[in-house]
């Protein structure tokens, strides 16, 4: 079920199936032809209670619009999320680099609103996608603004078309290039969740999407009593999990997570944005890189790991 479009055309795909559970588009509108979506099958996302279901970029139009929030503080990174949820629900961040715009992660709603708005901010350069839970409608992204979509080569079996438009990396880091200029964003091949799942840093900032899964214990704060009195942080608190499976809650292996560890701890980051509006934490780098670190070595001691190497691991 593969294509090649290198023509943004919305009238020829807007009625393209999507699936409603994980908003991934298929060049089909034969809903005899097209009954499952693959993704949905895989244990790393899942089929909802309501059963198979699909819809098409044209209802979404209709009913759907795009929200944009800057970060606070930042306006280097945009948030663009779909109101109402549409499947996941994540955010994509428009990161403004001096080179050029870059979209990380992907929305499955693209319209002539996103289109223009996007354009006004200068237009993109070049999208990245975490892991293939947020493919999404990349191609018509990528169409649409006649830029390069880079997804981990590691993944391409997820993809449910082709287009020139995607680039396919066999690096595990990435120093993205605009126009054969670095434009600062660096692409991490840490894996994980999916063989190629990405992480991207731009200016300290790191971008985790599902890579790392941001906790309610990470975004909790501790600063202050209910009187105002100065605390701190309780010990044992996570700020991150590892999954293979997120909503099936299947963890990482130690052993994986010691790999992941030895790409990030090379980088600094003072914050980290996960998959969803208000998953941000803003610390100091040091902080920040401890969170993860001590984050991999609770979820490794409590998975019954007591003597594993990896838990005498410290942040030099």
């Amino acid at each position: 079920m593969a294509s090649s479009e290198p023509v943004y055309d919305p009238k020829k795909t807007g009625s393209w199936l999507i699936c409603t559970a994980c908003g991934t588009q298929f060049p089909t509108t034969d809903r005899q032809e097209l009954k499952t979506c693959f993704i949905c099958d895989d244990p790393r996302q899942f089929t909802p209670p309501t059963g198979q279901a699909f819809t098409t970029l044209d209802e979404l139009r209709s009913n759907n619009k795009n929200v944009w929030t800057p970060f606070e503080g930042d306006e280097r990174f945009i948030s663009i999320n779909t109101e109402p949820k549409v499947a996941i629900g994540q955010r994509a961040i428009l990161i403004k680099t001096p080179n050029g715009n870059v979209l990380w992660d992907c929305l499955t709603l693209i319209d002539d609103d996103t289109i223009n708005k996007i354009k006004t901010l200068g237009g993109l350069k070049a999208i990245v996608i975490s892991h293939p839970h947020y493919y999404s409608t990349h191609v018509e992204w990528a169409c649409a603004f006649n830029c390069p979509v880079y997804l981990a080569a590691e993944d391409k079996q997820w993809t449910t078309q082709s287009s020139t438009h995607q680039v396919f990396v066999d690096e595990t880091e990435l120093d993205l290039k605009i126009n054969g200029i670095s434009s600062g964003v660096q692409v991490l091949k840490l894996g994980g969740h999916f063989p190629g799942s990405f992480v991207a840093l731009y200016e300290k900032r790191l971008l985790i999407a599902d890579t790392l899964v941001t906790t309610p214990s990470g975004l909790g704060s501790w600063d202050t009593d209910a009187v105002g009195a100065a605390r701190t942080r309780p010990a044992g608190m996570n700020s991150f999990s590892f999954m293979w499976s997120i909503p099936n809650m299947i963890p990482l292996a130690p052993d994986e997570l010691q790999r992941m560890w030895s790409i990030l701890k090379k980088y600094d980051f003072s914050s980290t944005h996960g998959a969803f509006l208000k998953m941000d934490i803003v610390k100091t780098v040091p902080e920040m890189k401890r969170r993860v670190l001590e984050s991999m070595q609770i979820q490794i001691r409590y998975m019954g790991y007591g003597d594993h190497v990896f838990l005498k691991e410290i942040v030099a």
